[in-house]
């Protein structure tokens, strides 16, 4: 285990270390900041480097092992019924426990003075994540090719676009893209290549990162149909 963090450390540090040295160099050539703002930047970079590799441990350890033996563990019961709702239940709760769904939310309350609130944006999101990805999970079931579900949900988001207030369509596509996170990706990836892995002549790399792309379309479609329906 304490192998598995050191390479996780190691990643992160690699992912983030040449964002660490830009902001270190505009911060002492640029803003000459204090020497104690420069010092608190960087424990707070050291922060963010661990809490981020024991997250990423805790998924890999925990999460992503139980997203496979839920995704290849529901068809075998044979009950359409437990699919849906498992699954639509699984993708809500997992996006409302991803980070950057929080982050997001909580910025857009205090950009919008609470005109965009973050209780009820998280519900939407998270919803039209389990929609979605329920309905990706059918299409690995019964196999229905995946280019067309992607045809008609981007068809939906270029339908809505004309009638959906500006500003909440910059958002429905911020969140699209915020959705896919560190949490999200391996859970909904895991629970697709489980589900494929119990049915014969799918291929576990179309079907799982197909649930990740339908997972980053949900949420534009979700929060463009309150804009249209609600704005």
């Amino acid at each position: 285990m304490l192998q598995e963090i050191r390479e996780e450390v190691v990643g992160v540090v690699q992912a983030v270390l040449p964002i660490i040295l830009i902001i270190v160099i505009l911060e002492v050539g640029v803003l000459r900041a204090a020497p104690s703002d420069l010092l608190l930047f960087l424990l707070g970079s050291g922060m963010v480097v661990l809490g981020i590799a024991l997250f990423l441990s805790g998924v890999k350890a925990g999460l992503l092992p139980i997203g496979d033996a839920i995704g290849s563990e529901l068809p075998a019961r044979g009950s359409l019924a437990l699919v849906i709702a498992g699954t639509f239940f699984f993708g809500l709760l997992t996006t409302i426990a991803e980070p950057n769904i929080r982050i997001l939310a909580g910025m857009l309350d205090t950009a919008s003075g609470g005109g965009i609130p973050s209780g009820p944006l998280i519900l939407v999101i998270a919803v039209s994540v389990g929609f979605i990805v329920t309905i990706g999970v059918l299409r690995i079931i019964f196999g229905f090719p995946l280019a067309y579900l992607f045809a008609a949900g981007y068809g939906i988001v270029l339908l809505l676009a004309p009638f959906t207030p500006p500003d909440l369509l910059a958002v429905a596509v911020d969140a699209g893209g915020v959705t896919t996170g560190l949490l999200v990706i391996p859970v909904i990836l895991a629970l697709g290549t489980g589900v494929s892995s119990v049915l014969a002549g799918r291929s576990a790399l179309t079907d799982g990162f197909g649930l990740v792309g339908l997972a980053a379309l949900g949420p534009v479609i979700g929060v463009m149909l309150v804009g249209v329906i609600y704005l």
